[in-house]
């Protein structure tokens, strides 16, 4: 990385953990912040984590190959393996390749999103599958589920570990959908729940964890790893509803209109 403001690990999470035979990472950090930054869940992974797991899918799409089918080929690591058959068995999840047939009709598409990711590739290992519906005429999502399987080592507290992965799949949930800092060249313009809106209770989708226990393991992180996998877990459910492949979040029915209009994949 080049010398300039430290704003974070915006690097970590950049690098896949598939076995791929080339993997090159450039990070170049910016020389100076324009707005003062704080602390937040997950800074810089979730950005990569999200373009990571929306390119795997991508390519999962174009070669004709089931999305969860095509990470398992490229998994080796047992454990990395073992979350996302896990997420699978307990979403009910069924093999198939290209956008959902049945989503074709009506006004409202539903599809299901699967990631994976191992937090800055040396941590705790998470898988997700989001369903999701979309409504094609006013461009609005609404996550229905989310489904997380969880390896962040040697258990100690099951019922906080759970309650953190709730947490951190709601609060990305929210970002994910409509959070969005807006500011003009003076000062920031987002300062209350109308011009910063957050996800509210009947919004919230039921959200069902999985904990894979790995006793005489180090014990990882919690709070943070779910968060990466949900942005494109949801982007990638709503390509499997609809054909769209949405890129920035948030995911705004203006957004998901947009691209509703362009090409399937483009």
């Amino acid at each position: 990385p080049k010398p300039g403001n430290w704003v974070g690990f915006l690097f970590q999470n950049s690098g896949i953990g598939y076995q791929v035979p080339n993997v090159k990472v450039n990070t170049r950090h910016i020389e100076q912040a324009f707005f003062r930054s704080a602390h937040l869940r997950a800074p810089g992974r979730i950005e990569n984590s999200f373009a990571n797991e929306s390119f795997m899918d991508e390519l999962a799409f174009n070669a004709k190959a089931d999305p969860a089918e095509f990470r398992l080929r490229h998994l080796k690591d047992p454990r990395a393996v073992a979350v996302l058959r896990k997420v699978m068995e307990r979403s009910g999840y069924v093999a198939r390749a290209g956008v959902n047939p049945a989503a074709a009709q009506g006004d409202v598409a539903r599809g299901r999103g699967v990631t994976y990711l191992r937090y800055n590739n040396a941590s705790t290992y998470v898988a997700a599958v989001a369903e999701v519906a979309v409504n094609r005429r006013t461009g609005e999502i609404r996550v229905e589920r989310v489904c997380v399987a969880h390896d962040c080592g040697q258990l100690i507290n099951p019922d906080g570990t759970v309650n953190q992965v709730e947490g951190g799949v709601i609060q990305t949930v929210s970002r994910t959908l409509m959070e969005q800092v807006m500011w003009d060249r003076t000062k920031v313009l987002s300062r209350d729940w109308a011009s910063y809106p957050i996800l509210r209770h009947d919004q919230v989708p039921k959200v069902l964890v999985d904990l894979i226990d790995q006793p005489g393991q180090p014990s990882f992180g919690a709070g943070e790893p779910t968060a990466c996998s949900i942005p494109a877990a949801i982007a990638n459910a709503v390509f499997d509803a609809t054909g769209a492949r949405l890129r920035a979040v948030p995911f705004t029915p203006q957004q998901v209109l947009a691209a509703l209009k362009r090409p399937v994949g483009v």
